[in-house]
């Protein structure tokens, strides 16, 4: 039986909890932590956990039956949790996005390294049937190489969203929208196209005045093959909806799934390649459906992997490219260049200091407010 404690009882650790809960012939939840003890104690009334409840996150380390921490605390904790969860011998699940620069993400990966515990970094959007279906379709190379592909996180925020006293701050949320929401398509993106060459990118901020960080952003990445991808990033787009284009020299397929495929008449203008789209879709149907999705999903690869049955599927390296593209498109952004990939030390940006000395202040945050008593959150995903 694997021990799960959780630190942080924001909206997202409900996620977490649920994930599981599915699996209670293999772990066990025995501790929660929260700087706010009330709300950690009010999660487990709601979810009826026996658990002990703590205020200090390491105190809580020196629980010797906790094996596992799932980390769902704001991103600008993340690393010091992490580095001293797997330093004291646990296994750590943190969510995203993995730390809030990419000094912070090599230091976590060093002390997963020393530890030999297991680091994995919430992605849930992988762990989904559209995206695992196309990834897979992608790997049969039918569609021949990408040369355009086109990505839209598009979410919508209210103005009281950044009313929360650690968001819309660069200290404390480390970023906006492509930080904290278009993360889940960043990481989609490049698991399934591959690291781009450099990065250029805009980003501003249209309608949140009580944030530091921006609400939409724009970046096109460039390929060594000359393919070539375009990353909105947005809070201010209504309706929410989500999708991913790859564009291949024979056809075009995307999640919410949809299979284009053209051949050449003589005069070079298109006709539709049937053949070929009847192949793609046949690929795509075949797939079976996961047996679970989401943040049930990922919890079920890091149990197994704990229980040495496989590897993570994201881990702590795969998190630090989508953190490595993140900072590019700020880098790009604040400085008004186009950014060489990939980052290393020498980057302005490659510290947290370096980003809250350089990256763009949009607005001063005026208003802080300590708690929502909402936590009803959306999470992506609406493929339609």
């Amino acid at each position: 039986m694997i021990n799960v404690a959780i630190i942080g009882t924001g909206a997202i650790a409900a996620a977490h909890i649920k994930g599981y809960q599915f699996f209670q012939d293999r772990c066990n939840i025995v501790a929660i932590c929260d700087i706010y003890p009330e709300k950690a104690e009010k999660i487990a009334a709601d979810f009826n956990l026996d658990v002990e409840v703590y205020s200090d996150y390491k105190q809580m380390l020196n629980v010797s039956q906790v094996d596992l921490l799932s980390v769902c605390t704001p991103p600008y904790t993340h690393a010091e949790i992490a580095i001293d969860s797997l330093n004291s011998g646990k296994h750590v699940l943190v969510e995203k996005p993995m730390a809030s620069s990419l000094e912070e993400c090599d230091a976590m990966n060093k002390a997963q390294k020393r530890s030999g515990k297991i680091l994995s970094v919430v992605s849930q959007n992988r762990f989904t049937n559209p995206m695992m279906k196309l990834k897979n379709v992608l790997g049969t190379k039918l569609m021949g190489p990408i040369v355009h592909t086109q990505i839209d996180s598009f979410w919508w925020r209210g103005h009281s969203y950044y009313d929360l006293w650690w968001r819309g701050t660069w200290e404390k949320e480390g970023g906006g929208c492509t930080l904290n929401h278009a993360v889940h398509h960043i990481d989609i993106f490049h698991w399934m196209n591959g690291m781009p060459s450099e990065v250029t990118a805009i980003a501003t901020n249209t309608s949140h005045d009580n944030a530091e960080v921006e609400d939409l952003s724009v970046a096109i990445c460039r390929y060594p093959n000359g393919s070539l991808a375009q990353i909105t990033s947005s809070v201010v787009h209504h309706g929410e909806e989500q999708q991913l284009i790859f564009q291949g020299k024979n056809a075009r397929v995307s999640v919410p799934w949809k299979v284009t495929a053209s051949k050449s008449k003589l005069n070079g203008f298109p006709e539709k390649d049937k053949e070929l789209e009847n192949k793609l879709t046949k690929a795509y149907q075949q797939l079976k459906d996961l047996e679970y999705e989401g943040h049930a999903a990922q919890v079920e690869d890091v149990l197994s992997a704990i229980e040495g049955k496989r590897q993570v599927l994201v881990d702590g390296i795969e998190g630090r490219k989508t953190l490595e593209l993140i900072t590019a498109i700020y880098q790009s952004s604040s400085l008004g260049q186009t950014v060489k990939l990939p980052l290393n030390d020498h980057s302005p940006f490659y510290t947290r200091d370096g980003v809250l000395k350089k990256a763009v202040h949009f607005y001063e945050k005026k208003k802080y407010v300590e708690n929502f008593t909402e936590q009803e959150i959306t999470l992506g995903g609406k493929y339609e």
